[in-house]
């Protein structure tokens, strides 16, 4: 379903960049549920309107982003590695849900001969893992994550690399993301969107932001005509 249109998608698509957690998969529900309990371990608490904060983002901006929440004495690193550590091994164990419409989306663009680059503030090795361990690695034909790029959304650095992996115009790109900072970076990198929401909708300032706000990835192949 069609939640919002804001434009019409001016040029035929010829690149599809993905992000991952909460786009791909259903890892950001994972990540904040796997963490509360380590947060409570050393003093804080988890809650889903400061989580949503953190979405989309990496590195300075995520350390940022954290310290303006909880502090500037939060084990950041502590706390991200040890919830990491829980995720890889659920993931391990039980695989990586594919959000819905995913796969089909997947399907319908190789059949349209339209290349899939994955572009994450997650670190390129897990986000690598995740492909594999889902079955869904075949697809794409670049994948760069947080650990690639200087500055991580909503600075363009991350979509702009992963845009000059296929010769295409800007204009020709989509970017699918489902967080804040992911369309504002996308709007940075003047490359069109469509927002499939996650945890959160987008507020007011940044719902003007993609083309399309949609329910699932099925959506997309209807507006691809594809």
């Amino acid at each position: 379903m069609i939640i919002c249109k804001n434009r019409e998608l001016k040029t035929k698509t010829k690149l599809v960049i993905f992000d991952m957690d909460g786009l791909l998969f259903d890892t950001e529900k994972l990540f904040m549920e796997t963490q509360a309990p380590i947060l409570e371990k050393y003093g804080y608490k988890q809650r889903k309107e400061n989580y949503v904060k953190t979405l989309g983002i990496a590195g300075e901006n995520l350390k940022r982003t954290l310290y303006d929440i909880y502090g500037s004495d939060y084990p950041d690193e502590i706390i991200s590695s040890e919830t990491r550590k829980q995720v890889n091994y659920i993931i391990e164990k039980n695989g990586v849900q594919i959000k819905p419409g995913i796969k089909e989306l997947l399907q319908a663009l190789f059949a349209a001969n339209i290349p899939c680059v994955v572009a994450s503030s997650t670190k390129t090795e897990i986000v690598l893992k995740y492909l594999k361990r889902a079955g869904i690695d075949k697809y794409f034909s670049f994948v760069i994550g947080g650990d690639k790029v200087n500055e991580s959304k909503p600075n363009p650095e991350i979509f702009l690399k992963a845009w000059k992996s296929v010769d295409v115009s800007l204009e020709a790109a989509l970017i699918l993301e489902d967080s804040e900072n992911g369309l504002l970076a996308s709007k940075n990198a003047n490359i069109p969107s469509i927002c499939i929401p996650d945890l959160k909708y987008p507020e007011p300032e940044y719902e003007s932001i993609p083309a399309y706000i949609v329910e699932t990835g099925l959506d997309v192949i209807d507006i691809l005509g594809i």
